[in-house]
C-alpha cells in the first residue's frame, strides 16, 4: 500500500525518502572482507567496482577517465564538455578553479566558455586517446545533441555510449522539432547504451523498453545543484531507485530475462550512500562532487554540473576547490583512508558493509534489509 499524505483537498503526494532517511540492517552471518567482491559486469564490460562518472569536466578528463577506468570504474568522457571544445582547455580550467564560490561572476564565465562550439575533429582524437590506453570507452551526449553527434562518436569506437540529460523519457513531444525516438535509435546499434536520468517507476520502464542496456535514476541532485530551485524537481533517491528496480524486477518479468541495469546518480558524497544505493536496488553509482577530492581533479577541487554552464537556464551553482582535498584517486576510491567521515576509500566502505550483512557481491548486496527513520 502506497505511504501517501494528503495536502489539501483533492490532492494526495506519495511520501518519498532520501538515502538520509535510511539505514541498513545487518543479517545473521558476517563475511570476511577478503571473500566480498564489488565487481559489476555492463553487457560485455567488466568493472572492478560499480562506479560511473559523472561527465563535468570538473572531474574528468581524458586523463582522469583513463585512471579511472584503471582503478576498476567506468571513466566518462562528455563530447559536449570543454575537452571536445578546446585544443587545449587546461588554462580555462585553472581560470575556472580561482573564481569565487557560488557567485553570478563564475556563472557567467561559464556560459561564456561553453559558448565555444564543439568540434567533431577533437571528440575523435579524445577518443582514440581513450582507446590507446585500452580502458573501456564511454562517451556522454545530451538527448538534443544525440543525432548530430552519434556519427562522430560511433565512428570514433567507442564501447558504451550514455545519453544523459536531466530529465529523459521514451516519449518526448516536440511541435517544432523532430524528436528523439530512443527505441528505433538504440535498435540500430551493436553497443550498449545507457540512458537518463529519470525518477519513478513509469518512466524507468519505458526507458527499459526502448533496449537500453543501463538506466540512469535520480537527476544528478547535490547541494550545489539548483534543479529543486529551479524546476520544482526534486525526487528522494532512495525512494527514486527502489521504484526503478521494481520497474526492472516487472521488465525482467516482461522479456523472460532481460536485465537492465540501474545506476545512481544524485546524493552519492559518501560510502554509506553508496551503500545505501545499491541497498535500494542499484546496480553502480554515478559520483561527481566526490571526485573533486583527489588531486587528479582537473579543475583542481572545483566543481559544477554539466548543465551548470546553460546559456538560458543554469542548474547548477558554481563550488570553488575545497582545501581539505584527500589524496590521489586511488585513495579516494581504494584507501587508505585518513578521514572517518566517509568521503575516502569509497568502495572500501561498500566492502566493508557487505561484509557486515554477510554478502558476498553487489547483487546480493540488493537484497540486504533497510529500515527507515523518521
Amino acid at each position: 500500500m502506497p505511504d501517501v499524505v494528503e495536502i489539501g483537498v483533492g490532492k494526495v503526494a506519495r511520501r518519498g525518502y532520501h538515502f538520509y532517511d535510511v539505514s541498513i540492517v545487518p543479517s545473521r552471518r558476517t563475511r570476511d572482507v577478503d571473500d566480498v567482491s564489488t565487481a559489476w559486469q555492463l553487457d560485455a564490460y567488466r568493472f572492478g567496482i560499480p562506479c560511473v562518472a559523472h561527465p563535468s569536466d570538473a572531474t574528468m578528463s581524458p586523463a582522469t577517465a583513463i585512471k579511472l577506468g584503471q582503478l576498476g570504474g567506468l571513466g566518462t568522457l562528455n563530447a559536449e564538455g570543454l575537452w571536445c571544445r578546446y585544443d587545449d582547455p587546461e588554462p580555462l580550467l585553472a581560470e575556472l578553479a580561482s573564481l569565487e564560490d557560488d557567485s553570478v561572476a563564475a556563472t557567467r564565465r561559464l556560459q561564456e566558455i561553453y559558448a565555444e562550439p564543439i568540434k567533431p575533429e577533437l571528440i575523435a582524437e579524445r577518443v582514440k586517446q581513450l582507446r590507446e590506453a585500452e580502458v573501456t570507452v564511454a562517451v556522454r551526449v545530451s538527448p538534443q545533441h544525440t543525432l548530430a553527434l552519434a556519427p562522430v562518436i560511433l565512428d570514433a569506437g567507442i564501447d558504451i555510449l550514455i545519453i544523459q540529460g536531466t530529465i529523459v523519457s521514451a516519449e518526448h513531444v516536440s511541435a517544432h522539432d523532430e524528436p528523439l525516438n530512443l527505441k528505433e535509435f538504440i535498435a540500430d546499434l551493436d553497443l550498449p547504451v545507457i540512458v537518463g536520468g529519470c525518477t519513478n517507476y513509469q518512466t524507468a520502464l519505458h526507458l527499459m523498453r526502448t533496449g537500453a542496456a543501463g538506466v540512469i535514476v535520480g537527476v544528478g541532485q547535490d547541494v550545489w545543484s539548483t534543479t529543486s530551485d529551479q524546476l520544482g524537481i526534486k525526487v528522494p533517491m532512495a525512494s527514486a531507485v527502489a521504484d526503478a528496480a521494481a520497474a526492472r524486477r516487472d521488465y525482467l518479468d516482461e522479456t523472460g530475462g532481460r536485465y537492465v541495469h540501474l545506476i545512481a546518480d544524485g546524493d552519492i558524497e559518501t560510502s554509506a550512500d553508496i551503500s545505501k544505493a545499491i541497498a535500494c536496488g542499484a546496480d553502480s553509482v554515478m559520483l561527481g562532487l566526490p571526485l573533486t577530492h583527489c588531486e587528479e581533479a582537473p579543475a583542481g577541487g572545483a566543481w559544477w554540473h554539466s548543465v551548470a554552464s546553460h546559456p538560458k537556464l543554469p542548474r547548477g551553482r558554481y563550488a570553488s576547490p575545497d582545501p581539505d582535498r584527500h589524496g590521489d584517486m586511488e585513495q579516494l576510491l581504494h584507501g587508505p583512508s585518513v578521514d572517518p567521515s566517509g568521503t575516502m576509500n569509497l568502495f572500501g566502505g561498500l566492502r566493508r558493509a557487505m561484509a557486515k550483512c554477510g554478502y558476498s557481491d553487489v547483487k546480493e548486496f540488493q537484497k540486504v534489509e533497510l529500515t527507515v527513520s523518521l
